[in-house]
């Protein structure tokens, strides 16, 4: 799933060494809001191939949709060649001139989101959580992450709602839920286990009637009324 430069796709074995480098760089980013093993759970740190594998193995039960968010940067714009006058004047004059073509972006792992707690029957409800790189941010990628994960969840998925839960002092994620119009649905004390204690959470949500557009579309709405573009 893409849009612009952002991407989602399936979270890969082979994103471990550009996965650990962007956690190693982005610990004292991350800690505050990542969550941590509750006294008394024996069950220690897993490694990313570990991790990976439960995912997979989730997502094939129905409960999770692991993704990987990539981001492309804007290409540099190409240099006339040496010898090329770009006025028609000069070394190069009257010469033809060889077409100038744009690097093609390459899309780099930026972050994760992760659809989880998928509960079908009478609810159809998952939870989104996601990370993105420090040096991502202010981008638009997450917002734009999370509008493709939504979309994806209410079509192909077939959810009827969906929740993120942030905790009230992580500014920056909160402004991701404002931006995409999401309905705030109150407190949850002590909700999950962050950052070595137990965390109060504001809960957001939607559903398809929410967005019978897509959330997608009503993003791009919100960036055009903001003179601003996906990714940027």
């Amino acid at each position: 799933m893409t849009d612009g430069p952002v991407r989602l796709r399936p979270l890969a074995l082979s994103d471990a060494p550009a996965w650990r480098e962007l956690k190693d760089r982005n610990r004292s980013w991350l800690a505050r809001w990542e969550a941590t093993v509750p006294p008394g759970d024996t069950s220690g740190r897993i490694t990313f191939r570990q991790m990976v594998r439960r995912l997979r193995a989730e997502a094939l039960a129905g409960r999770m949709l692991p993704f990987a968010i990539d981001y492309a940067e804007p290409p540099e714009a190409p240099e006339p060649d040496e010898g090329e006058d770009a006025a028609g004047g000069g070394p190069g004059r009257g010469r033809p001139r060889r077409a100038v073509h744009a690097a093609k972006p390459v899309h780099r792992l930026a972050g994760q989101l992760t659809v989880s707690s998928i509960t079908w029957g009478s609810l159809r409800s998952a939870n989104i959580g996601y990370w993105v790189d420090e040096a991502c941010a202010g981008r638009g990628i997450t917002p734009t992450a999370v509008a493709l994960a939504v979309d994806h969840c209410f079509g192909p998925a077939g959810l009827h709602r969906v929740e993120v839960c942030i905790r009230p002092e992580n500014a920056a994620s909160l402004r991701v839920v404002h931006k995409l119009g999401f309905r705030p649905e109150g407190l949850r004390r002590a909700y999950l286990h962050i950052d070595g204690a137990w965390r109060d959470h504001e809960s957001f949500a939607l559903t398809t009637e929410d967005v019978p557009e897509g959330l997608l579309a009503r993003w791009h709405v919100t960036l055009s009324s903001t003179r601003t573009t996906p990714g940027g």
